[in-house]
């Protein structure tokens, strides 16, 4: 692995699947962190790690992905736990993603 300046670059890639592994496994434990509400505090949530994971090679496809992260298929999840977004968690979402664009 080649050194860089970040030193999360410098991870090992066996530390840093252990630790995604053990953020996806809490983040399924607190179904009461709504995705509405990760998106608004940190512009992301659960189907964006879905996402991160085919972006990283994962062969399945976006559902796949999702009951990966979810641990069940994203319908079951979301009639289990998904609530619905109220117009503020909306707008708090929409100022969040806006701050994870890159110059």
């Amino acid at each position: 692995m080649a050194k860089t300046d970040d030193p999360l670059a410098n991870l090992p890639d066996d530390v840093a699947a252990a630790a995604f592994r053990r953020l996806v496994r809490h983040l399924r434990h607190r179904h009461d962190a709504q995705n509405i509400e990760l998106m608004g505090l940190a512009g992301f949530c659960r189907n964006c790690l879905a996402d991160w994971i085919r972006d990283a090679g994962y062969e399945g496809d976006k559902g796949a992905a999702r009951a990966l992260i979810h641990g069940m298929p994203m319908d079951e999840w979301k009639t289990k736990y998904q609530g619905e977004a109220t117009p503020e968690q909306l707008a708090a979402m929409e100022a969040s993603i806006a701050k994870n664009k890159v110059d």
